[in-house]
């Protein structure tokens, strides 16, 4: 499980609002930042700076979530067929620790996380202790025979705080709650605007990134230089540069030993054809590619 180190009510400061509702959140008396700096002016966010608001916001709002769970989540989403920010919303809510808090069972979804951590929760007559567990429609949840006495249960039901999702019946008298549905965006009770359509944004703005900045991991450049230190090296996973000046040869050797050939300067080569030749020297191919004229 994933443990959060720093003070959980940073974030409502943080976002400069009470995001999970509760009345003693210090964000309903200090409506400023956390930390010696937290008085100043703050200045207009880029759109990026909301889309990423927006989804710390919302993965805070879950607890522990760590980025590596919430990132894996929204793949999951964009990857099922529908409207992606209403499918995100759907699989954040089929986890166990938020079942369990929309049930009322704890009073918070830290401390439902820790509830089925130590072992207090069952589902369909069976114990599980991952907080992430996805349930279907029509799985039933439990409170253990031991654990229905203890005050932190007894404290948030009676608490009027919350109330509790028509997607969830539960029966405070057995402790049990049977998860009827996935819900949509709409029928989720957060206390302030969530907004899951920057999040998506967030994410494939970021993917399309990376996407081009990433190069390929299979293949590692190489000049002529360090060729020639290297005579049995894996041309065939390799980038060959050859340096400022090209020939033939060069190209011949480049296609014949499967290397990618890239004509563009390598600084640092004073001399590239004389270190070229002898990267080259006693090359023979048996046989040259198509395209590529015989030399002697």
């Amino acid at each position: 499980m994933a443990k959060r180190h720093s003070v959980k009510y940073k974030l409502d400061r943080r976002m400069g609002e009470n995001i999970w509702g509760r009345p003693k959140s210090p964000a309903n008396k200090r409506e400023y930042g956390p930390g010696q700096h937290g008085q100043r002016r703050k200045g207009k966010l880029s759109d990026f700076g909301v889309q990423l608001r927006a989804k710390q916001k919302l993965k805070g709002y879950y607890g522990n979530i760590s980025e590596k769970q919430f990132r894996k989540v929204y793949s999951e989403a964009s990857r099922l067929k529908g409207d992606t920010s209403e499918t995100l919303i759907g699989l954040l809510e089929r986890r166990l620790d938020a079942i369990i808090y929309r049930a009322k069972f704890v009073p918070t979804v830290f401390a439902a996380r820790q509830f089925i951590n130590h072992g207090h929760i069952k589902v369909n007559g069976k114990r599980v202790n991952i907080p992430s567990y996805q349930l279907r429609p029509g799985d039933v949840v439990e409170v253990r025979e031991r654990s229905k006495q203890l005050a932190l249960v007894l404290e948030a039901i009676q608490s009027a705080e919350r109330d509790v999702p028509d997607y969830v019946d539960a029966d405070h008298s057995k402790m049990t709650a049977t998860y009827s549905r996935v819900p949509a965006f709409s029928d989720v009770p957060y206390p302030v605007q969530m907004e899951p359509n920057l999040v998506v944004e967030f994410y494939s703005r970021k993917s399309a990134t990376n996407s081009v900045q990433d190069k390929p991991a299979t293949r590692r450049v190489f000049s002529f230089a360090q060729v020639s230190a290297r005579p049995h090296f894996n041309a065939a996973r390799s980038v060959v540069r050859p340096g400022f000046q090209s020939s033939p040869r060069l190209r011949l050797f480049a296609r014949s030993s499967g290397a990618q050939y890239l004509p563009v300067s390598c600084a640092g080569i004073r001399a590239p054809y004389r270190v070229a030749a002898r990267a080259i020297r006693g090359f023979q191919p048996h046989s040259h590619p198509a395209g590529a004229r015989s030399l002697r």
